[in-house]
């Protein structure tokens, strides 16, 4: 779908995008062969360098390039190209407040391997780790993981952004993960019910009790917060492209929710107040 993208070119728009694919101009490789399109007056002579650039860009794997360019709601555009070089990350923590909070876990699934940090732990390795990713695939991520996470390493996570919170509501879904994945009919089994809030309990009942099934039980939670992203994020570029004109682009076949290696306790559950399903 990349190759079909126009919008993040200086001067073009939804409207002039589609303009040009209703034209027969399909793919860059349609747009260098008309030479330049003027998109507007004082912008005329930068579309075909921006083409050029496109190119140079893709071929390069810069997936930053493109993700400064395009709005929250396009990143779904960047998924298919880099998608084997996307970090399904989620985080928890004390609270909702930075410095007053900090990160508990991190959870990253790359579609192949999940790894877990945590506060204490393995925390700081998270740092190093992220950057052998190009696209970061988040559920509100844009709003809470990111900054909670530059501020915790003092990094800035200048890799491509695709937050599906975004990405998923012009597609008529909206609220919070739990209630979008309801909505495609997934089921978090011994985790229906539990929240962040439930995340924070769990944390300070293993510190205090030294009980390592709070530990897992909150690892599980974080765990089915990526590995659930994946399959929406397939959905969600599936279905904006099949909104869009008929472009040279074949949907993604659908991909199922990868087992999660952590077992929730019911019985910690109860204790923290949640009635396990």
């Amino acid at each position: 779908m990349i190759t079909s993208t126009f919008r993040h070119l200086p001067g073009v728009g939804a409207a002039f995008e589609e303009r040009l694919w209703r034209g027969g101009c399909l793919t860059w490789q349609d747009a260098a062969a008309r030479g330049d399109i003027p998109c507007r007056r004082h912008e005329a002579g930068t579309f075909a360098t921006g083409i050029a650039d496109s190119h140079a860009r893709l071929a390069a794997g810069d997936a930053a390039w493109f993700g400064q360019r395009l709005g929250a709601a396009d990143q779904w555009r960047l998924f298919a190209a880099f998608r084997h070089q996307a970090a399904y990350v989620d985080i928890e923590t004390t609270g909702l407040g930075w410095p007053e909070s900090h990160i508990t876990t991190i959870a990253l699934w790359d579609g192949f391997q999940l790894r877990t940090y945590r506060h204490g732990n393995n925390l700081e390795a998270f740092a190093d780790d992220i950057r052998d990713y190009k696209l970061l695939v988040t559920f509100n991520g844009r709003g809470f993981d990111a900054p909670f996470i530059e501020h915790t390493f003092r990094q800035k996570l200048d890799m491509a952004h695709l937050d599906l919170r975004w990405v998923l509501k012009p597609l008529g879904y909206s609220g919070g993960l739990k209630r979008v994945e309801q909505a495609f009919g997934l089921d978090r089994g011994g985790l229906t019910g539990v929240d962040g809030y439930t995340a924070v309990l769990l944390w300070h009942h293993w510190q205090n009790s030294g009980d390592e099934r709070a530990l897992e039980t909150l690892l599980a939670y974080n765990a089915e917060d990526v590995l659930t992203l994946e399959p929406l994020a397939v959905h969600a570029y599936n279905a904006h492209l099949a909104g869009l004109p008929a472009l040279p682009e074949v949907p993604l076949p659908q991909c199922g929710r990868a087992d999660n290696p952590f077992r929730a306790s019911a019985e910690v559950l109860r204790r923290v107040g949640v009635r396990a399903a």
